[in-house]
C-alpha cells in the first residue's frame, strides 16, 4: 500500500451516465458477470447463471433482508407538499428519516389512510426523529410496516432517476426475501433466480440479516479514508451462518452487507446488533475469502470494502475493464466475481 491508498479521491473513476441500470435484466441470471481470478490474475466476462463455474469448494452465505416502502408522499397541515423517507428502524416504535419540506419540532405531517408523523427531534446534519400515529395512537413498528405496504413507495436509489413502478416491488427484493426492515436492497442478490439456485444445490447455504439504511448511500467526506466514521446498522446471524463462520469452510460472501456482517462477527462474536465495521485497504477481511458483488459508486465505502480484498489499483482497473466492456453499473447492473 501507499500513501494514495489514504485518499478519498484516489478511489474516484468516471461512469458514462448512459451504463447506470435504471431497469434490470428481464431474466435475473441473465446479468453479465466478470470473474476475478487472482491466483491466475486473469478476467473472465460471462453471466451470472455460470456462476457454478468458476466457485471453488465453499460455502454460501446470503442476506434475506426484505425492503419495505420507506418512501411516502404527504402533506403539511398547511397544506404544503412533503416527501418522508425512513432511513432507519429505531427502538420504542420510532424513525429516523429525512424529509424533504421544511418542518419543525412537534409538527405533524398528514398521510393516506389517516396516517400522522410527530417530529420528535431534528439533528443538525437534517435527519429527523418521528413515530407515527392513527386517530391519536400511537403504531408500532409492526402495524406502521403493514400501512406502508398499502400507502408507500419502493426507495429506489437516489441515481436511478425515475419513480417507482410496480414492477419494482419485486424485481428490487431478493427471491429469498423475508425479515423486513430494510431501506435498500442487498444487490448482489438480486441476480439470484430459481434457475442460479437451482445451480448450486451442491454447495452449503446459510443466511444472515444486515437491514440495509440510507447510509449505504452517504458520501465520505473525510480527505483521508481511514478518518471516516461508518453508519451503522443492524444485523443478526443464524445458526448456520455461525457454524459456518466458525469453521474452515471457505466462504462467498454475496455482497457487500453479507461481508461486513461476517467480517463483524469474526472479530467480536456477537451474534445480533449494531454492525458499523469500514472494511478498507487498511482493515482488511480476516475471515471471507471469496466475493460476490455488483459495481458500485465511486469514492464510496462500497468501492472501499472490494479494495479490502484486491488492492486500490487492481479494483480500478477491473471496473475501467467493465465500463470498456459496457457493463452495467450499480443497483440494478451487473455483477463482479472475486475468486
Amino acid at each position: 500500500m501507499n500513501k494514495e491508498d489514504e485518499l478519498l479521491n484516489s478511489y474516484d473513476y468516471f461512469l458514462p451516465p448512459e451504463l447506470i441500470a435504471q431497469y434490470p435484466s428481464k431474466i435475473a441470471s441473465d446479468a453479465r458477470l466478470l470473474v476475478y481470478d487472482r491466483k491466475k490474475n486473469a478476467v473472465i466476462h460471462d453471466y451470472f447463471y455460470n456462476l457454478a463455474k468458476f466457485l471453488p469448494q465453499c460455502a454460501i452465505i446470503f442476506n434475506d433482508t426484505k425492503v419495505f416502502k420507506a418512501r411516502i408522499f404527504g402533506n403539511k397541515k398547511s397544506g404544503a407538499k412533503i416527501e418522508l423517507f425512513i432511513n432507519k428502524i429505531l427502538a420504542n416504535d420510532e424513525f429516523l428519516v429525512q424529509i424533504r419540506g421544511k418542518v419543525r419540532l412537534d409538527d405533524e405531517l398528514c398521510f393516506d389512510e389517516d396516517i400522522k408523523a410527530k417530529v420528535k427531534q431534528i439533528y443538525d446534519d437534517g435527519k429527523k426523529i418521528v413515530c407515527f400515529f392513527k386517530n391519536d395512537r400511537k403504531l408500532n413498528t409492526k402495524e406502521l410496516l403493514e400501512f406502508l405496504e398499502k400507502i408507500g413507495h419502493i426507495p429506489l436509489p437516489p441515481y436511478m432517476k425515475r419513480a417507482d413502478t410496480k414492477e419494482d416491488e419485486n424485481t428490487y427484493q431478493s427471491i429469498f426475501a423475508k425479515n423486513i426492515g430494510a431501506v435498500a436492497a442487498p444487490t448482489a442478490s438480486l441476480h439470484f433466480d430459481k434457475r442460479l439456485l437451482d445451480s448450486l444445490n451442491e454447495y452449503k447455504k446459510a443466511f444472515i440479516t444486515l437491514h440495509v439504511g440510507a447510509g449505504t448511500f452517504a458520501g465520505v467526506e473525510c480527505d483521508n479514508i481511514k478518518e471516516h466514521k461508518m453508519h451503522s446498522e443492524y444485523y443478526s446471524l443464524s445458526k448456520e451462518a455461525i457454524s459456518i463462520i466458525n469453521s474452515n469452510t471457505p466462504i462467498l460472501g454475496v455482497g457487500t452487507t453479507v461481508t461486513r456482517t461476517i467480517e463483524f462477527y469474526a472479530r467480536n462474536k456477537k451474534e445480533y446488533g449494531e454492525c458499523d465495521l469500514f472494511l478498507n485497504p487498511f482493515n482488511k477481511p480476516i475471515r471471507q475469502e471469496y466475493l460476490l458483488t455488483n459495481f458500485h459508486l465511486p469514492k464510496s465505502t462500497l468501492i472501499m470494502l472490494v479494495a479490502a480484498f484486491i488492492g486500490r489499483e487492481q479494483t480500478l482497473k477491473l471496473y475501467d475493464i467493465a465500463i470498456k466492456e459496457k457493463y452495467k453499473f450499480y443497483s440494478y447492473g451487473d455483477g463482479m466475481l472475486i475468486i
